[in-house]
């Protein structure tokens, strides 16, 4: 066989190779992705739960929620009002220096009306999956309404359902398109998650009480 046959060869193989794993991919990402779609539903036919467990999504200049981030604690503000919720629970990264995320989150709501007994803020949600392992384990949340963008949802769900959640979503951007950033990375994202929910892997910080940010 010729030298350029043989690799010709290997460059097919390659190729079928780069093929199957996107396949599969993509297809674990639909499983994960229609899992708990039913799930997702409008403020009006949102289930009561004792909490909404809002995800951070970082800070704007002048340490304020970003437009993404502020759309969720807005949406989380109106399912307490509507009754739907009896406290908000805000799960962000105060771990880096300078980033007081939770911080945030809790007084853009404390500054909107919400009572302070009514706010609870984990400042070890370092992720999705952290966010909803301790909201299950520190925070003995067992009903929850997620509160997020629609891309991200249903890997929220997911992860939330698979740990002793029963979580329901509600989107804060609906009707919104969703820029393809975002789809292209939940993509992959939903595929970790499915990892880290079949090998049970343990939050960053898994222990711990409570923590109520200093204003």
């Amino acid at each position: 066989m010729k030298p350029g046959g043989a690799r010709g060869i290997w460059v097919r193989r390659a190729l079928w190779g780069l093929l199957a794993g996107l396949t599969s991919l993509l297809v674990l990402s639909y499983l994960v992705r229609v899992s708990y779609e039913e799930r997702i539903v409008p403020l009006p036919e949102a289930p009561e739960a004792p909490i909404a467990l809002v995800f951070g999504a970082g800070l704007a200049p002048g340490a304020v929620p970003s437009p993404v981030l502020a759309q969720r604690l807005d949406m989380a503000m109106a399912l307490w009002r509507a009754g739907k919720v009896q406290a908000v629970l805000v799960s962000g990264d105060e771990v880096k220096p300078f980033h007081h995320e939770t911080r945030a989150m809790r007084r853009y709501l404390l500054e909107r009306g919400l009572p302070e007994v009514a706010v609870l803020g984990d400042e070890a949600g370092l992720s999705t999956y952290d966010s909803c392992l301790r909201a299950h384990g520190v925070f003995g949340a067992r009903r929850a309404l997620l509160v997020t963008q629609r891309f991200h949802l249903p890997r929220a769900l997911f992860i939330a359902n698979s740990v002793g959640i029963d979580a329901w979503g509600v989107a804060a951007d609906e009707g919104r398109p969703t820029p393809w950033r975002y789809t292209v990375r939940e993509m992959l994202s939903r595929v970790l998650a499915l990892g880290m929910v079949a090998l049970r892997v343990e939050p960053v910080y898994p222990t711990g009480r409570a923590a109520t940010p200093k204003r």
